[in-house]
């Protein structure tokens, strides 16, 4: 039973997958299906958390959208993720950074990562 679930696992797995980080502003590319169109939402925040691995991982990114705090999950490897586009890296210490939640305003920004 168990290498029946790691072949159905091995067969959801995406090629390619998005490189990004903990901190990490990204835009989030994601197909939505509005009766019979389908159309491509984009999401840009920064991403809180990545948890989970192989076909089971998803990563959490936080926004601000008029004064409001607004979290949303995905999951790495589905296939209504069209993609994910890093536009800043950040430098964080923090796996998880539930932190930014209490946070308004410039408190609430991540330093960038300078290489």
């Amino acid at each position: 039973m168990n290498e029946i679930i790691k072949n159905i696992e091995a067969a959801q797995l995406k090629a390619e997958v998005p490189q990004f980080n903990v901190g990490d502003t990204v835009k989030v590319y994601a197909k939505i299906k509005e009766g019979n169109r389908e159309r491509v939402q984009v999401f840009e925040g920064v991403v809180l958390k990545k948890q989970g691995g192989s076909n089971r991982a998803t990563f959490t990114v936080r926004k601000n959208s008029n004064g409001i705090g607004v979290e949303k999950t995905w999951p790495l490897h589905s296939p209504t993720l069209e993609k994910v586009e890093v536009i800043r890296a950040g430098k964080v210490r923090r796996a998880k950074l539930t932190y930014l939640r209490g946070r308004i305003g410039k408190k609430a920004k991540v330093k960038e990562l300078v290489k």
